[in-house]
């Protein structure tokens, strides 16, 4: 499962602390076999049942989310140079790791998608952040898998969750039903 998640996610390679690398890993072990989907299901399911007929699967959304989060990192860092602090590990492993709770909102009903028990009480930033405190994840990371929805609207958020939640929303609005 291991090797699979690997290819699935090449982006936690890009966690240059082992640690932290690790843990975002096994989060999505755990979450891939505790779930009703599978690495196949990722590949090619709709990234939100709340997107009408849209064609981007899952893993799609999630990487390019990541890589959006990434470069502008790098676009705010090189333009504010010392003004801005972000930690890009913690940006990393957040934006990998906000969807990871969005398994479990998944059932398959006689082959068919759609939204479980679980989904329908228990969002993914939820449940997400229950799976990384499970491992041990980073309370920095977790802040984003929390805040990265409208659930952390309320909440101040960190410069590496407000970058991860506005690259969230950018790959997700435009094919909102």
């Amino acid at each position: 499962m291991k090797e699979k998640i690997k290819k699935l996610w090449p982006e936690i390679d890009w966690i240059k602390n082992e640690s932290l690398r690790t843990k975002v890993l096994d989060c999505w072990i755990y979450a891939v076999e505790n779930s009703a989907l599978t690495i196949t299901d990722l590949e090619t399911i709709p990234f939100s049942l709340l997107t009408k007929d849209s064609k981007i699967p899952f893993i799609n959304h999630k990487r390019t989310c990541v890589q959006l989060a990434v470069e502008m990192a790098n676009i705010m860092k090189k333009n504010f140079g010392s003004e801005i602090s972000i930690d890009m590990d913690v940006l990393i492993a957040g934006a990998i790791l906000i969807d990871v709770g969005k398994l479990f909102e998944y059932e398959k009903i006689d082959g068919k998608l759609r939204t479980s028990k679980s989904g329908d009480l228990l969002r993914h930033p939820f449940s997400g952040q229950a799976i990384a405190a499970r491992f041990d994840v980073p309370y920095e990371v977790q802040h984003i898998i929390a805040t990265h929805s409208r659930e952390g609207d309320m909440a101040k958020r960190t410069v590496e969750s407000i970058i991860v939640h506005h690259a969230d929303f950018a790959t997700f609005e435009p094919f909102r039903k």
